[in-house]
């Protein structure tokens, strides 16, 4: 798969808590020029980034990032606020403490309501691999599969990992047909995410690949 084709499932990415809106900013010209996916950017910039590029790229943002732990109400004013701003993409983290204790219908009750205030827009869910057993990923992937969002993503990038390819294999593995991986998290080179793609992911979220791609 050639740079230009790889950078079409990238969702170019800058969720730093110090980005300013001229980061931002850069960051949509950039996702314009090179033709990716989405750009994922904080809550604070989503009108004026969807102001910005005028419906010519599509904006990606986070809700109960990167921790997880807020409310479910909080997570669905979190949605509305952002599709009222213009997002065409929510990318939520699931409570981790509620899947560590085993409480499925509780990560899967949140999930559902956040997907109902998308009103028709992709929900990508977080489950931030990296702090769960094998056995654990698996049971989110049955979950997530079942609460009718679009992706299950690995990482948020602030945890104490981020993707790999085992993780995708893992969720290509379990998931049910119709769900979506993106990978997410130290994705630094156009090879790192060859490999991702290989393994089953269908989008990527990396904030330093298109600046090789120059």
């Amino acid at each position: 798969m050639d740079r230009k084709e790889i950078l079409s499932r990238v969702d170019h990415t800058i969720l730093a808590p110090t980005a300013t809106w001229g980061q931002v900013e850069t960051v949509c010209d950039e996702g314009r020029e090179f033709g990716t996916a989405s750009v994922c950017i904080p809550p604070r910039y989503v009108k004026r980034a969807n102001d910005h590029v005028s419906g010519s790229l599509k904006i990606c943002t986070v809700v109960g990032f990167p921790n997880g732990y807020s409310t479910p109400e909080v997570k669905v004013f979190e949605t509305e606020d952002a599709i009222r701003d213009g997002a065409d993409e929510i990318d939520m983290v699931i409570n981790q403490g509620l899947a560590k204790e085993g409480d499925w219908e509780g990560v899967l009750a949140e999930i559902r309501a956040v997907k109902a205030s998308c009103n028709g827009r992709i929900l990508k869910i977080i489950i931030e691999a990296c702090s769960f057993t094998q056995e654990e990923k698996v049971a989110l992937c049955r979950v997530v599969s079942m609460s009718g969002a679009d992706f299950i993503k690995t990482s948020t990038g602030f945890g104490a990992g981020g993707a790999t390819v085992e993780d995708v294999r893992l969720f290509r593995e379990h998931i049910s047909p119709d769900l979506r991986i993106k990978a997410a998290g130290g994705i630094r080179t156009f090879e790192q995410a060859q490999a991702m793609i290989d393994a089953g992911a269908d989008r990527i979220g990396a904030s330093a690949l298109v600046a090789l791609a120059r």
